[in-house]
């Protein structure tokens, strides 16, 4: 399974209505901290998110990722909505 397969597996487990994930890897070559991990962009759209911050949304998404980061993913660019909000 590749890293965009896991983080699908791992962010499955807040029943997403739409998750797209996009790997940014390639923009990023040479970047300096970098010790090999990936960039992403990941929006996902989940009921869990409804009536939470932003805050805690990237917490259940962060917890989701654990221990892929830093080593798997360096990076991540997050949207993260409920389906109620508007964008």
């Amino acid at each position: 399974m590749n890293l965009v397969e896991t983080i699908k597996t791992r962010l499955a487990t807040l029943n997403p209505v739409s998750l797209e994930i996009q790997d940014d890897s390639a923009m990023h070559t040479g970047h300096a901290g970098n010790t090999g991990g990936g960039h992403f962009s990941i929006k996902i759209v989940s009921s869990q998110f409804s009536q939470k911050s932003q805050i805690m949304r990237h917490r259940l998404i962060y917890q989701a990722l654990t221990n892929l980061i830093p080593q798997q993913i360096h990076a991540i660019s997050i949207l993260a909505i409920s389906p109620d909000d508007s964008i």
